[in-house]
């Protein structure tokens, strides 16, 4: 099969759209559901940078999209404690490639309502129970077992969404769009991110773990598939701040470190010990945490609104305790698909307990640059390669 109809476009009133190849097969199957036009534009960039990261790390890798763009992406590593918590994640041993999936989602809860999930592996029953229970569009993996697969098909009243793409399939080496009528070509993106791009330290500190790599590969490769202007941070294998399509570099790196700030603050005792009123549902939770945390909490509490979704009316995280706990975080990576034209990208950065950095370089400010990282200790590697993906 060559062709897929689909229902419409972008938009209901963009008629007719289909999907299809100019030679040979789709190198894809729908085992269920019918996937829409932004549905499969997500399942295709998403495929790309889950595969690209089980390659660089040798990890299983998943993500989670949102309009073209990750909110969420991750290795699979085991879950803490906390994770487990803050994520909805179940008891008991859990499947590689569905920590993954956790950890992506778990990113940024908010931007994955509604989402599409995209695994380098063979999706098991552990990772389809989890996606049972979360509002979710679609998935695509290189496969399923029979639970996984019997499991996905009863969500969304038999409606939700399952591809299996071929894990070999190659892309042609000339892509191609139209705009308003006119033709782009340009060669296919296939930049192989790995550790050797790591390896131009620019920084008085060279001292680059493991992990560290790890995290600046996730960075750049969740980067390679971001819509730009984009900006990444980085944490023990999963992102927690991606700040995507911004005009401006600064304004990309204050999004995704605001985003890492919430996911960090998450984790504050006081947000860990709020008791929510029973049977309460997921987004209604993500939702009630975000208000929390936010400014907008005293307005909401003192409305009494709490009232439908606590148990206890819950203390106020003063201002204070918010940045005393921001100030704990530490370890964190960051990287920017493009070079940081000025050092305030860093100071932003460090706010956000960045230590690693990985940006192209090439900036006439780079000497400033530098020198920024430098004056906090950071590590800084300049990979000479722009990401920019439209």
């Amino acid at each position: 099969m060559n062709e897929l109809e689909l229902k419409y476009g972008c938009n209901p009133n963009q008629k007719p759209a289909r999907i299809f190849m100019e030679q040979g097969d789709l190198p894809l199957k729908v085992l269920n559901g019918k996937p829409g036009y932004i549905n499969f534009m997500d399942a295709l960039n998403s495929w790309q940078l889950v595969k690209a990261l089980k390659k660089a790390t040798g990890l299983p890798a998943a993500a989670s999209f949102k309009h073209v763009s990750p909110a969420g992406a991750a290795l699979g590593l085991p879950l803490s404690d906390t994770e487990r918590h803050i994520y909805f994640a179940p008891e008991g041993d859990l499947s590689p490639i569905a920590c993954a999936y956790i950890r992506a989602r778990g990113a940024d809860r908010l931007c994955s309502f509604g989402d599409w999930a995209a695994l380098s592996d063979v999706c098991d029953g552990d990772t389809a129970r989890f996606l049972a229970a979360e509002v979710s569009d679609g998935v695509i993996a290189p496969g399923y077992t029979d639970e996984a697969l019997e499991l996905l098909k009863m969500k969304r009243k038999g409606g939700y969404n399952v591809v299996q793409i071929d894990p070999e399939y190659q892309p042609a080496p000339i892509e191609r769009r139209n705009i308003f009528g006119i033709t782009f070509e340009q060669g296919y993106n296939d930049l192989d991110i790995s550790e050797e791009m790591l390896s131009n330290l620019v920084t008085a500190n060279k001292e680059l773990s493991q992990q560290a790599k790890n995290d600046m590969l996730l960075s750049l490769i969740t980067l390679k598939y971001t819509q730009s202007n984009s900006v990444c941070y980085v944490k023990d294998g999963m992102t927690i701040g991606v700040g995507a399509g911004q005009q401006s570099r600064i304004h990309c790196t204050r999004l995704a470190g605001n985003k890492a700030d919430i996911w960090w603050l998450r984790q504050h005792p006081k947000v860990l010990g709020l008791q929510f009123v029973d049977h309460i549902r997921r987004p209604d939770r993500d939702n009630a945490i975000d208000i929390y945390i936010s400014d907008e909490h005293d307005d909401v509490l003192a409305e009494g609104v709490w009232q439908n979704t606590f148990k206890v009316k819950p203390d106020v995280l003063t201002e204070q305790e918010k940045k005393d706990w921001i100030a704990q975080m530490s370890g964190v990576t960051v990287g920017s698909d493009a070079f940081f034209p000025f050092g305030d990208n860093v100071e932003r950065a460090r706010k956000s307990g960045v230590q690693y950095i990985a940006q192209p370089g090439g900036s006439i400010r780079d000497d400033q640059v530098i020198a920024t990282a430098d004056k906090y200790g950071m590590v800084m590697a300049f990979t000479g390669i722009r990401l920019f993906h439209h």
